[in-house]
């Protein structure tokens, strides 16, 4: 008997999860999956098979990939399509789980359903949009998922986690889920405990990143008698905010969530500690004929624009720092981080040198992969940006790892 849970990871990208997790030796990853249907050339599989091997790495629509030819596992991890609820879009531009690239959920579902001998782990990351969307239903989405996952026979606990009130160097904001199939001693505990008890204490996230309650206010709801079309069609239709918080969990059908915030004594990395002095391109420093371009971008304006109905309004953004502070945490990484174009997104520090956007190995950095981890002959420095864009923060990864190793 294998002394290590098996492990497949879904939308792989270059493989954040594997390195969170196989920093523990409880975890090991036996199959892998990385497709991006909108190019020819796959680069972040092209990467993942230079840093893990091709052996159980599948390169081909998940989709298209039957139930059978996945091999069984003891965990499945899925940092899953989260396009369709970016906060590089508005939400009410989001298409939530029909979306183009968001019903690949309904990948994980079939995988799940179809298993004979389920996974009795899950760990799940998207955009914590993902609890309170579409614009139209707040929440029906992740109620959808709940109910799911309910249905294929998992609990679960959720956590929002920004990297940054835990000590890392970038401010990225995720929700992860955790599913524990009914035959895990851990569905049970939950199914057993106060909901209070197990958010604040007894849970993974809990006992990983620690919190208090912003508000005292509970959150309750049950999904029991719902089924999967009706809460399409009917949830939350009135509903100006979402049921969901940015902490809960879900056992038998019945939800609990609450707001929370860190509670973190330990010691901040800032987006100063990350920069690389010693190996800048010269085409990573700002042209002084294009600073104001870049000043007018970081700005604040307010946009004259034109509805399709002809209604003319006004769209308002206030300023940013620019130079970006190198005493705090970064801000998010987005996937238009790379070029030199001027941008609004685009990070800019100031270094003796002068103003310069920030390498790849520095993108890197701020999710705490390894440096150089997307450096691959053939792939360029915008599309090892748009990597990072995508990507999870791997120390979150790693420290859920550490504990689930600890205490199941």
């Amino acid at each position: 008997m294998d002394n290590y849970f098996k492990v497949i990871e879904l939308f792989a990208g270059v493989g954040g999860f594997r390195l969170g997790l196989e920093n523990s030796t409880k975890f090991k990853v036996i199959w892998s999956n990385q497709w991006e249907p909108s190019t020819k050339a796959q680069h972040a599989s092209l990467v993942y098979e230079a840093r893990f091997g091709k052996e159980g790495h599948s390169n081909e629509d998940i989709e298209k990939v039957p139930t059978s030819e996945i091999p069984d596992h003891d965990m499945l991890v899925a940092g899953f399509p989260c396009q369709d609820y970016s906060v590089a879009t508005t939400l009410h531009n989001s298409k939530g789980l029909i979306g183009k690239k968001g019903v690949l959920w309904w990948s994980i579902h079939r995988i799940l359903k179809e298993k004979q001998n389920k996974p009795g782990i899950l760990m799940l990351e998207n955009v914590d949009r993902l609890l309170k969307s579409p614009a139209a239903q707040r929440g029906r989405d992740f109620a959808i998922m709940l109910k799911s996952l309910d249905q294929l026979g998992y609990a679960c606990e959720w956590r929002v986690i920004n990297a940054a009130d835990y000590g890392m160097p970038q401010r990225r904001r995720r929700v992860f889920i955790l599913g524990y199939l009914k035959s895990q001693k851990t569905y049970n505990n939950l199914f057993k405990n106060d909901p209070f008890q197990w958010l604040h204490f007894d849970g993974i996230f809990s006992k990983t990143f620690p919190i208090v309650d912003e508000e005292q206010k509970e959150y309750t709801l049950s999904l029991k008698k719902w089924s999967l079309t009706r809460l399409t069609e009917e949830f939350n239709v009135e509903g100006k905010t979402s049921p969901f918080q940015n902490a809960g969990i879900m056992v038998n059908g019945k939800v609990y969530s609450k707001k929370v915030k860190s509670n973190y004594a330990g010691l901040y990395r800032s987006l100063g500690d990350v920069l690389d002095h010693d190996n800048v391109n010269d085409d990573f420093y700002l042209d002084e004929s294009e600073l104001d371009k870049w000043e007018y971008h970081k700005g604040g304006k307010k946009l004259a624009r034109r509805a399709a109905n002809g209604h003319v309004y006004y769209y308002s953004e206030g300023g940013m720092k620019f130079p970006d502070p190198l005493d705090k945490a970064s801000r998010t990484i987005i996937t238009g981080e790379g070029g030199k174009s001027p941008s609004r997104f685009k990070h800019v520090v100031q270094t003796p040198k002068g103003l310069r956007r920030l390498t790849p190995l520095e993108l890197e950095r701020l999710n705490t992969f390894p440096d150089n981890h997307t450096k691959l002959e053939g792939i360029s420095d915008s599309k090892r940006a748009f990597f990072m864009g995508n990507a999870l923060v791997v120390d979150v990864v790693k420290r859920l790892a550490n504990t689930l190793e600890k205490n199941l």
